[in-house]
């Protein structure tokens, strides 16, 4: 029996934050993964927190949700995206997260009385974490992106992990530096001395780079490669140009066109089995050649950070979007709009008027997740406008619910209808949280206690969501599932991923649906709505789900409904 491989590549940044690590892993993952290998992929987050489901996302970013439900960092989507994978807790690591496994450990007396320290123990727990993971996963290339940037007190201990393996298995671990070359001005070059130093810093960790990614506004010519290589100890082959590009998709072919991958193989003596790539290379031409424009506006309220766009909370809403329109051999063009602009808390009903109208240069509006009461009026304003314009639209998560409360105030009668988390004393609750997580709420405890990752979704025949799903059998339950959820064979059931305390309060779903809305997606238990639309008789296309479907499309598969929406968007 041939012994099974077991490889090893970590990422790391220099220089700087956001240089690009988790789309150089996704896409070194890619390569790995058309050459005919089995890849699993992690990220390990230098913070204390446990894992990102407190974090603001104006600080780190969007939070997102794997299957399982863990609450990680927003580069396990590129993984998920780039590698069509749906990943798990075992591929996620936080500096909190690892030490709360060792202090358990300790609790449970599993080092058999020896003397913890945070050498070699947390070292030590990361290697046997991503270990665990390649056993349970059957992968033979584990893909491994540490936060931070090097040089950072944060991400020392994971840079231990990494000597230790490399100390241990020279040959099977491979230790990529993805780092920025500042151009100063339009007319200087790109500067290597930041890269340089970032080096001196991972040698002071006892580690040297195998290979170098260089990131940049532009690729980088032999003279820097050159420069590169000489100071930090490489073969020119061995440093690699990463620059800015129009599509994070298109980030896996320039790797390819300059031999990363084959670099990566010959460093781990690995032998390509197999060449896929076909797949991917025609998604770049789709993406190169698209010419007509599909005009969506995203409204949101986590944009703002400082003098600046943050694009990051939304990420997937904006890939998903993305992903449809390739597919559709289209071009998005999206605007982030601030719900503030759209609420008179915040401006004048003049102005509030007038903000709302330029509205109607969008084909096509969505009002992502979110959470508190700021800003929520300006969304309902939004969500009225692009009911009675009848512009299309997509509610996600809190912005389903906003319809929910907006069809309720304007379509049931029921002026002062809301959702409690807006307006715990409002007379008519038509969104509630759940009674289990009020006992939580009350305990404190808010850390992974909402509902959380995959839930089942029964859709009602003959709706839009009926239709789009039938799409896509990646989000249908099989026969075996059905039965397990007691659920008739013949009814199409999903399973989508959601991130949220509050719901449709069971209580008004009849009333709702007498106004003329339909529930078109509802738990197996019949209780909470899933997914709400109006028919299309009344609106061509108005659809709100409870969950995240933008956390499921991928870029070869893009997710139905983000597809159904564009299509509609564009054809109007």
């Amino acid at each position: 029996m041939a012994k099974r491989i077991r490889k090893y590549i970590f990422v790391v940044g220099g220089v700087m934050s956001g240089v690009g690590k988790g789309i150089a892993a996704s896409s070194i993952g890619r390569l790995l993964k058309d050459s005919g290998f089995k890849v699993t992929a992690f990220k390990i987050d230098p913070y204390i927190n446990v894992d990102a489901g407190t974090m603001n996302p104006t600080e780190h970013g969007e939070v997102f949700v794997l299957e399982d439900g863990t609450e990680c960092d927003q580069d396990m989507g590129n993984y998920e995206r780039f590698l069509e994978e749906n990943f798990s807790s075992k591929n996620y690591m936080t500096t909190g997260s690892v030490y709360l496994s060792v202090i358990n450990k300790e609790r449970n007396l599993e080092y058999q009385g020896k003397c913890v320290e945070v050498v070699p123990h947390i070292p030590l727990e990361v290697i046997q974490k991503i270990n665990n993971t390649l056993d349970s996963s059957k992968a033979e290339i584990a893909l491994v992106e540490i936060g931070g940037t090097v040089g950072e007190y944060q991400n020392i201990l994971f840079l231990e992990a990494v000597r230790i393996l490399k100390l241990k298995f020279p040959k099977d671990v491979l230790l990529c530096l993805v780092s920025y070359l500042p151009l100063l001005n339009k007319d200087n070059e790109l500067k290597t001395k930041p890269t340089q130093y970032a080096v001196k810093t991972l040698n002071s960790a006892g580690l040297q780079p195998d290979i170098i990614l260089g990131r940049a506004a532009f690729p980088l010519d032999d003279k820097r490669k050159e420069k590169i290589a000489f100071n930090c100890n490489l073969r020119k082959e061995d440093v690699f140009s990463a620059p800015d590009v129009g599509s994070i998709y298109q980030v896996p072919l320039n790797f390819k066109k300059e031999g990363v991958d084959k670099v990566i193989l010959e460093k781990l003596s690995l032998k390509r089995r197999v060449n896929l790539f076909g797949r991917w290379l025609k998604l770049t031409r789709k993406i190169s050649s698209a010419q007509k424009k599909v005009s969506i506006g995203i409204v949101g309220k986590y944009f703002s950070s400082g003098a600046f766009v943050l694009a990051d909370s939304y990420i997937s809403v904006i890939e998903a979007v993305k992903h449809a329109a390739f597919e559709l051999g289209l071009k998005a063009e999206i605007s982030w709009l601030d719900a503030s602009d759209f609420d008179e808390t915040y401006h004048s009903s003049a102005e509030v008027r007038k903000n709302l109208e330029q509205l109607r240069i969008y084909q096509g509006i969505i009002v992502p997740g979110g959470f508190g009461s700021r800003a929520t009026e300006g969304k309902i304003k939004v969500i009225e406008f692009a009911r009675q314009k009848k512009i299309p639209f997509l509610g996600l998560c809190y912005g389903m619910q906003l319809a929910v409360v907006e069809f309720t105030r304007h379509l049931l009668g029921l002026k002062e209808a809301n959702s409690t988390e807006i307006n715990p004393a409002t007379p008519f609750p038509v969104i509630d949280i759940l009674p289990e997580q009020k006992e939580k709420i009350r305990e404190k405890k808010f850390g992974g206690t909402m509902r959380l990752g995959a839930w089942p979704a029964v859709i009602k025949e003959g709706t839009i969501a009926f239709r789009t799903y039938l799409q896509s059998k990646r989000f249908l339950l099989n026969s075996w599932e059905k039965r397990k959820l007691g659920v008739k064979e013949e009814q199409l059931v999903i399973k989508e991923r959601h991130r949220h305390r509050y719901e449709v309060n069971p209580d008004y779903l009849e009333a709702l649906k007498k106004a003329g809305l339909i529930i078109s997606g509802i738990s197996p238990s019949g209780r909470l709505a899933e997914i709400i639309e109006l028919p299309q008789k009344a609106h061509p296309f108005f659809i709100g789900t409870q969950f995240h479907p933008e956390l499921t499309s991928w870029p070869l598969d893009p997710h139905p409904l983000f597809k159904e929406f564009i299509r509609v968007s564009a054809s109007l």
